[in-house]
């Protein structure tokens, strides 16, 4: 193997060093991502230290040896010290909650608390013979897409009306305390009136996220969108690509360039290298993330689990739920084991209960579950991550339906090993209380019973992504259901923190029932929750 990384000769004798002069800790600024991997990557191989390494080191000579090293030897570790900075703007909630289902995310995404949705806009997917119908007005006006937007719009209208009305509601219950502005008492229930009328936000508004991750799970990532069913999400993996290897947004160039003109009225030579070197283009992960592609094993793998799970259910109705469902923990015997792995891999592909999908298992025979678990791994290649769904063993199990908004806050504990299954109108719709007070409970009804039936019509319209393009009308109020896995402290940690007062009432109810499910099954650990009472009325001014 060539080694590209120089060493300095090392010294005859070891150097004493007093113990207030033998350690140095300083931070790095205004190294890019993929030199910073570099030289942190030479630590391995060199005892330079890492000033002398960031002075030796080139764009060139970090590329060469990230091409050598990272992707001839497999050293993935390295991209994992390359952390990077990305904006991903106008995407729809639904790409959102995609982009962000990756447990070593950081990140920050609009708030529907905080925020006016109803100027946002949304995404409009293409829908089959768009062409056609755009040429043809009579075709056009009983289009898919006319109907689409049609609801998206009439949700948005119903979303402005109980924003307002469920404001004037609570301000009519809730009396300004005379040492609180009115600015601030106005914002404070806009809040709790958005948390409110967010359950008629589509699928489809559009949002905008921030994203720190490192190159390792960026391309990780990229190839995981690359893999979706839906068209949108596909195309923000392609732009996540092209964002890394491109010039990357400077927000000081406007200011450096004034600085480079100065200079170049006292100095025309001076000046061109200040150019060279303040204005240079800075691509971010130009190496580690340009070989990122769609990631096969996932796609035939859906394909065959999603055919699997059909087969296996052969279209029983949907049995009853709970809100929260602490699942049973057998003894990890093999056999049992091997229903949990084969009833997790299909939970994903289907819209069935976890005790549902496990029943039917666990009928079906050993031969058909370990059938099941090799259709999780025959396609994985010799450089992917097994499933998620692998990641089995956790003592607390939570099967939770609740409101695709209310998800979204859970979604953000990624301590948890969390198995989404897809969204759909089967499982029903939430309605605030609020709205019934607020004077507003038909018109509210009524936006989710049209959106519903234009969910439907838009999936049968024909097309290649005809359901996936219908996801797009579902409203936050429809319910969704995860398979959350976590071990007791995280268990405690969601349960405390989501069920604070100043929560929304969708999370605080169900962090209260993993509380309860809990200390109904191990009565000696309920005194260790430090959970509050959500039956116990609340503050409405309390943020």
């Amino acid at each position: 193997m060539s080694e590209v990384i120089s060493t300095e000769p090392a010294t005859s004798h070891p150097v004493s060093t007093t113990a207030e002069a033998s350690v140095e800790v300083f931070a790095v600024y205004g190294v890019e991502p993929e030199i910073q991997a570099y030289a942190m990557a030479k630590y391995s191989r060199s005892s330079l230290s890492m000033k002398q390494s960031l002075k030796e080191i080139s764009a060139q000579r970090a590329e060469k040896f990230l091409n050598t090293y990272y992707f001839q030897y497999g050293h993935r570790s390295i991209a994992d010290l390359a952390h990077i900075a990305l904006a991903i703007e106008r995407l729809s909630i639904l790409a959102a909650i995609v982009i962000v289902d990756e447990q070593r995310w950081d990140g920050q995404e609009r708030s529907t608390r905080y925020q006016d949705f109803r100027k946002s806009g949304y995404y409009t997917p293409a829908f089959q013979n768009d062409a056609f119908q755009n040429d043809n007005a009579a075709a056009d006006a009983s289009s898919p897409r006319t109907l689409y937007r049609e609801t998206i719009e009439s949700l948005f209208t119903t979303y402005e009306k109980v924003s307002q009305r469920t404001f004037e509601y609570l301000a009519s219950i809730t009396p300004r305390p005379a040492e609180m502005k009115p600015d601030a008492y106005e914002r404070t229930l806009r809040a709790r009136a958005f948390d409110i009328s967010r359950y008629l936000l589509p699928l489809s508004t559009n949002t905008s996220l921030g994203e720190i991750v490192n190159a390792r799970t960026l391309e990780s990532q990229v190839a995981h969108l690359l893999a979706q069913p839906h068209k949108e999400v596909r195309d923000l993996g392609a732009r996540l690509k092209q964002a890394a290897i491109s010039p990357a947004y400077n927000p000081n160039e406007e200011s450096l360039r004034a600085l480079v003109a100065e200079i170049r009225a006292l100095s025309p030579e001076i000046a061109d290298r200040a150019e060279r070197e303040l204005l240079r283009e800075v691509r971010v992960a130009p190496t580690l993330v340009k070989y990122a592609d769609p990631n096969l094993y996932e796609i035939e793998t859906r394909r065959e689990l999603q055919q699997a799970a059909a087969q296996l259910m052969q279209g029983a109705a949907i049995e009853p739920a709970p809100l929260v469902d602490l699942l049973d923990n057998e003894s990890f015997h093999a056999a049992s084991f091997e229903i949990e792995l084969a009833n997790t891999l299909l939970y994903g592909h289907c819209h069935y209960s976890y005790r549902q999908i496990r029943k039917t298992i666990a009928a079906a025979g050993e031969a058909r579950r370990r059938e099941i678990i090799d259709l999780g791994l025959r396609h994985r290649g010799r450089h992917d991550e097994l499933l998620r769904a692998f990641s089995e063993g956790q003592q607390f199990r939570f099967d939770i339906l609740m409101d695709i908004g209310g998800f979204r806050d859970m979604h953000r504990h990624r301590r948890c090993i969390q198995i989404m299954q897809d969204f759909t109108t089967a499982h029903g719709f939430d309605t605030p209380p609020e709205v019934e007070a607020a004077g507003v409970r038909s018109d509210y009804e009524s936006a989710m019973q049209r959106a519903a039936a234009a969910v439907e019509k838009l999936a049968e319209s024909g097309g290649e992504e005809a359901e996936q393009n219908a996801q797009y009308a579902i409203p936050l109020a429809f319910r969704k259901r995860t398979l959350f896995k976590m071990d007791f402290a995280e268990a405690v940690y969601i349960s405390e923190l989501r069920t604070t007062p100043a929560g929304h009432a969708s999370y605080r109810n169900v962090a209260y029932a993993m509380y309860e499910a809990v200390a109904a099954k191990y009565p000696a650990l309920a005194k260790y929750f430090r959970v509050h009472d959500v039956h116990e009325p609340i503050d409405l001014l309390n943020r």
